[in-house]
């Protein structure tokens, strides 16, 4: 066995890859893939998960523009209309010793992007823990909630195959937090995109042509996209699409 694709192998999977993902990563056969990540269960004990979790939060008003089964039972109760629609943002603590936590953070662009930023672990006290969570969650008007794991799993996870598919990777520090989601060999059962479609909302410093240019090679030209990128001086336009303040 070649060590040097088991190293490559471990490294994706703790990205959170799928083995079909890992193959086409390294440009190998998924069958001659197998073996490797067998070998990187094995070493970890099969266990999908690191040390006991305890908690996860997701900001109110996740679900707007997703389409979440009502079979999972993934309620978002939050008023419609969100002003932070297409941003969700999650924190996932586990037990780290007898009396401390290891902390994750993830801000998540679920109709283009993927993973945007993500923070962790750090090591924290339960009082350090509640005084983060009013920060990381502060700019949604709805607050917080406490969330099960498995919805997390699907929006991050989910989040991160979707943008992939559009041709976007997830910001590199979230190969150091994936672990905290555990490992994904599964297809989400959310539907990103606004409705559906992808869009694209300009974030600062972002070089906003080279993403518009990206989704039109990967789905096509708008009307199979939507964007929208709002600049301080005055509207300039896109590969002949518009872009308006």
């Amino acid at each position: 066995m070649d060590s040097s694709i088991l190293e490559k192998v471990r490294e994706l999977r703790g990205q959170g890859r799928s083995p079909k993902q890992i193959a086409r990563a390294l440009g190998m056969a998924p069958a001659a893939v197998a073996p490797y990540v067998r070998a990187v269960a094995e070493q970890t004990g099969g266990q999908a998960a690191g040390p006991e979790l305890a908690g996860c939060w997701i900001n109110a008003g996740w679900g707007e523009g997703l389409g979440v089964p009502g079979t999972t039972g993934w309620a978002d109760d939050a008023p419609t209309g969100q002003e932070t629609a297409g941003t969700v943002s999650v924190v996932v603590a586990r037990k780290h010793g007898w009396d401390k936590l290891s902390v994750c953070a993830y801000l998540v662009d679920v109709y283009c992007l993927g993973v945007k930023h993500a923070l962790g672990p750090d090591v924290m006290s339960e009082v350090e823990l509640h005084r983060f969570l009013p920060k990381w969650f502060r700019i949604y008007s709805h607050s917080w909630r406490e969330a099960p794991l498995d919805l997390v799993r699907h929006l991050v996870f989910g989040a991160v195959d979707y943008a992939r598919d559009l041709g976007f990777e997830p910001t590199a520090d979230f190969a150091g937090t994936a672990g905290h989601l555990g490992t994904w060999e599964e297809k989400s059962a959310v539907t990103f995109g606004k409705d559906g479609k992808p869009f694209y909302l300009a974030g600062p410093n972002e070089d906003v042509r080279h993403v518009v240019k990206t989704l039109e090679r990967r789905v096509g030209p708008p009307p199979n996209f939507d964007f929208f990128a709002p600049m301080p001086d005055s509207p300039i336009s896109l590969g002949g699409h518009r872009l308006t303040p």
